[in-house]
């Protein structure tokens, strides 16, 4: 079953000028960056930049994400077909399964750029624990995410386990797949990785809190100041406006 998505969708999503070696660079920097901090094991993980409206750079499958060269990254479609000449250490690789993933985020987020996958394990395990990262506790985590929502548990690299981020990743560019893994979404490889990093610590937060025997949420008042404050700056994306009213209170006090 393919997910294609042709022509005009995505073009709103055109990533500033930078040649495709540039962006080679900037996914392979990503990798190792994700690899040695442990936000991924063995051959976990990937990452994709969107290069035009039909064109994907991505991570091919097997590899650890510690060690792939840039001319090891593959152009694909929107039928995670590869697109062009096959030569050089590129000429025998495939792009992950993982990839239905990345193309149901780009179709769904005309504006973004770039999707990093990873396995950060804070945030898996307390996926699988059913303790919730979307919550008002730590401002500087409302001011970046709004919140960070877990997806229904689905089969991961198939159909169901791409579709799964349906319904949230319209709102938020950073989501948790239960028992999985993680989604990142930004303007820029760059941009999608540090989303990842801020997930993972935001899950070792709440696990020393839940330890503790104390995670309380931000007084309402306080969380309101922070919702008009991505309010003004056209951060309140889909249905943030409503999960942030029923998870923070905020409902009669910002705006």
């Amino acid at each position: 079953m393919s997910l294609m998505r042709h022509s005009g969708e995505s073009a709103a999503a055109q990533p500033r000028r930078r040649s495709e070696q540039e962006w080679r660079q900037e996914i392979i920097q990503v990798c190792r960056l994700m690899w040695e901090k442990n936000l991924v094991a063995a051959t976990d993980g990937n990452v994709s930049v969107r290069l035009g409206p039909d064109r994907f750079l991505v991570t091919p499958s097997g590899f650890s994400k510690g060690f792939l060269q840039p001319d090891q990254l593959l152009v694909i479609d929107w039928d995670v077909n590869p697109v062009g000449p096959r030569y050089g250490p590129a000429r025998h690789l495939r792009p992950s399964s993982e990839m239905l993933l990345h193309l149901e985020a780009y179709h769904r987020r005309p504006d973004i750029v770039s999707v990093v996958h990873a396995h950060p394990p804070m945030a898996v395990a307390l996926s699988i624990a059913g303790i919730s990262l979307a919550r008002c506790v730590l401002p500087e985590v409302v001011m970046s995410f709004g919140l960070i929502p877990t997806t229904e548990y689905a089969t991961p690299s198939s159909i169901e386990g791409a579709q799964v981020i349906a319904g949230l990743i319209e709102s938020y560019d950073a989501l948790i797949l239960q028992r999985h893994g993680s989604v990142t979404v930004g303007k820029s490889a760059w941009d999608a990785y540090l989303k990842l990093e801020k997930l993972e610590h935001t899950a070792l937060i709440t696990k020393a809190l839940v330890e503790l025997g104390s995670d309380p949420p931000m007084p309402p008042e306080e969380a309101a100041k922070i919702v008009e404050w991505r309010r003004q700056r056209g951060l309140m994306r889909g249905s943030q406006e409503k999960d942030l009213c029923d998870v923070c209170g905020v409902c009669h006090l910002a705006g």
